[in-house]
């Protein structure tokens, strides 16, 4: 039966969709670590200032997104989502116009940073909503899947040649892929076709400031999303805290080449396709819980392997294979987590909810991460690294103890093809 599902066509306006994620994707994946690396290699920036790129970017541009997603719950999804695209495609290519004129500088990058984190959050809050509606409830898994496999496949095509294409045309050079990935994503949108209307607001009423708070209302008052919550804060923070960190003990105090890094991190994304493509069948004979608290804990326990590398083609391969082992368990995990997501929240909270979860995702990479880097700077990236490695072995006490209750009902089920009303894009977009 999962065969079958998985085989079978979604409806040609998902085509549409999952179309305009795969060139976003592939673009991100060119663009892989572009702006830690541009501010290693062209800015010499130090351990800190890295991870500060990492960390204020996130954090201000958390904050510029707090009131949208009241705007995004109450507004038609599909011209969001294009004006998000369409932001990051502008504010993505100041970075090599500056650079061309001999004007890049840090702060530049923190500020494309904050503003690329901010578009990114309320593309996404917009997008599960229309992926809600877009497909049926028992088919939201199989399209979680599929962009998970899409994304990891970008990835792990995307950074080797991104590497190469540095290395013959310059740093900045998969900047522009990825802004021009954003603007043809933003085409591939608007092909959609199909009437769409926004949630309507009871009364009619004006957003209030309590509307801000909805998302997180719901996440903290539901016994299974709570959790799942506080458990993906602190692994996704701890993780991505690791990134600039890595960059700086790959590139600077270990010498490896730019196309070794992006080597490193892309072989093991094909570890990706393994795990999204096992998602459907091991939740169709494990369950949904049993498959969020086993993958939920095998996901972090590789991290720790990261503090031994070594210069040399040893810790090319120690790269390699802790991010394999990450990789496959992140890849099953996370349509699972996704799909578990849209079922438990009703759909007129569908956008504040993972407004929510963005914002605060956000957050707990900024904080983590600059506390990351204040660490190296006292110590060494090796030393932030291992602590990282370390703390994440915590994060399993957080996941859900309990199966929950069945999913939520909504009043009006989604259908497969062009809906009445909204329709949508995945979980997973950039």
């Amino acid at each position: 039966m999962w065969d079958v599902m998985a085989r079978r066509s979604l409806g040609r306006q998902f085509g549409w969709l999952w179309a305009s994620y795969a060139v976003s994707a592939y673009g991100s994946g060119l663009g892989f670590g572009a702006l830690p690396l541009i501010a290693v290699l062209v800015l010499d920036a130090s351990s800190a200032q890295v991870s500060a790129l990492s960390a204020v970017g996130p954090a201000v541009g958390a904050l510029i997104a707090l009131p949208l997603g009241p705007w995004v719950e109450f507004h038609r999804k599909r011209p969001v989502m294009i004006t998000m695209d369409l932001a990051r495609f502008l504010v993505m290519m100041t970075i090599p116009v500056a650079y061309a004129f001999g004007l890049l500088g840090f702060a530049q990058l923190l500020v494309v940073s904050a503003l690329v984190a901010t578009s990114r959050i309320a593309f996404n809050a917009a997008s599960g909503a229309y992926l809600k509606a877009l497909v049926r409830p028992d088919d939201l898994l199989v399209a979680n899947a599929r962009f998970e496999s899409t994304m990891w496949s970008s990835i792990a095509v995307g950074p080797p040649l991104g590497g190469a294409a540095i290395g013959l045309f310059g740093p900045v050079t998969t900047v522009v892929a990825d802004a021009l990935s954003y603007l043809l994503s933003a085409l591939g949108i608007t092909a959609i076709r199909g009437r769409e209307e926004p949630s309507r607001r009871t009364g009619e009423r004006p957003v209030r400031a309590g509307d801000l708070l909805d998302g997180w209302r719901h996440l903290l008052t539901h016994p299974g999303l709570r959790a799942l919550y506080l458990n993906q804060l602190l692994v996704n923070g701890l993780i991505m805290a690791t990134e600039p960190l890595l960059a700086v003990l790959l590139l600077r105090e270990l010498g490896f080449p730019p196309w070794q890094y992006g080597l490193a991190f892309a072989a093991p994304c094909l570890g990706g396709l393994i795990g999204s493509r096992l998602a459907r069948r091991v939740v169709a004979r494990y369950g949904q819980h049993r498959i969020l608290r086993t993958v939920g804990t095998l996901r972090v326990v590789w991290l720790i392997g990261l503090a031994f590398i070594q210069p040399g083609l040893a810790g090319l391969a120690t790269v390699i294979v802790v991010e394999l082992a990450i990789i496959i368990s992140m890849s099953l995990y996370n349509p699972v987590l996704a799909t578990y997501r849209l079922q438990h929240t009703p759909k007129d909270l569908v956008a504040r909810t993972l407004s929510a979860w963005s914002i605060s995702s956000s957050a707990a990479i900024a904080v983590l991460s600059a506390l990351g880097g204040l660490l190296a700077a006292a110590t060494s990236p090796r030393t932030a690294i291992t602590a990282a490695g370390l703390l994440v072995l915590a994060s399993p006490l957080l996941l859900p103890r309990r199966q929950d209750a069945a999913p939520v009902a909504d009043l009006e089920p989604a259908t497969a093809g062009p809906p009445p009303q909204a329709v949508g894009v995945s979980h997973q977009a950039k």
